[in-house]
C-alpha cells in the first residue's frame, strides 16, 4: 500500500512538473510569436510611413505644377512680377524726389 501511495505521489508530482514545463514552453512560444508580430507590425508601419511621405512629395509637386499652369493660363502676376514692379515703382519715386 505504501508503495502504491508513493507511486501515486510521484505520478502526481511528475505530472505537475511536466505540465509546468509544457506551460513554460507554450508561454515562451507565445511570447516569441508576439514579439515577431510586433516586429512585423513596426516594419509595416515604417514602410507605410515612408511610402506615404514619398507620395506626399509627388502630390505636392503635381499640385505646384498644376498651379503654375493655371497661373500662366489666367495671366496672373507671380511674386517675381510683383517684386519687379515694386522695385520699378521705388525707382520712379526716387527719380521724382
Amino acid at each position: 500500500m505504501k508503495n502504491k501511495l508513493e507511486q501515486l505521489f510521484y505520478f502526481g508530482l511528475g505530472s505537475a512538473l511536466m505540465a509546468k514545463e509544457k506551460i513554460e514552453q507554450t508561454s515562451e512560444s507565445a511570447r516569441s510569436s508576439i514579439e515577431e508580430n510586433d516586429r512585423k507590425a513596426r516594419e509595416f508601419f515604417d514602410q507605410a510611413v515612408a511610402k506615404g511621405s514619398e507620395e506626399r512629395e509627388q502630390v505636392k509637386g503635381n499640385i505646384k505644377e498644376l498651379l503654375k499652369e493655371a497661373i500662366d493660363e489666367l495671366g496672373l502676376a507671380t511674386r517675381a512680377d510683383v517684386d519687379a514692379l515694386r522695385e520699378e515703382l521705388a525707382k520712379l519715386r526716387q527719380g521724382q524726389s
